[in-house]
C-alpha cells in the first residue's frame, strides 16, 4: 500500500524535518542540510526516502536540484485518512444511537 510508505517515510523524526522544512520552502540539499545536525549525505539518502514514498519531487535548476513537497500526493493521503476518520465517526455514532435505545 502506498501509505504504507508515506507513513513509514514520515516515521523518522529526521526525515520529517526535512519534509516540514519542504513544506515551508522548496530547497538544495545544502540548504536543507545548513538547517540540520547532519550531512549533506545524509540528507540525500532522507530525501530519497521522501522521494520514494511520494512526498517530495526534485526539479533542475541550473547545476542545483531543488526539492520541494508533492502536494498532490500529500492531498491523497489526507483524503484517506479524512476517509478513516468518517468512518470512524459514524460507527460512533451508531453505537451511540444504540446505548440510547437500551
Amino acid at each position: 500500500m502506498a501509505y504504507e510508505m508515506m507513513f513509514s517515510a514520515l516515521a523518522d523524526p529526521t526525515r520529517r524535518a526535512v519534509f516540514e522544512m519542504l513544506a515551508d520552502n522548496p530547497s538544495p540539499v545544502c540548504g536543507i542540510a545548513a538547517r540540520l545536525p547532519v550531512s549533506r549525505p545524509a540528507v540525500s539518502q532522507h530525501l530519497r526516502v521522501l522521494s520514494d514514498a511520494g512526498l517530495v519531487s526534485v526539479r533542475a535548476e541550473g547545476t542545483r536540484r531543488i526539492y520541494s513537497v508533492e502536494r498532490d500526493r500529500l492531498e491523497e493521503l489526507r483524503r484517506w485518512i479524512d476517509g478513516l476518520w468518517s468512518d470512524a465517526l459514524g460507527a460512533f455514532a451508531e453505537a451511540a444511537e444504540r446505548e440510547a435505545k437500551k
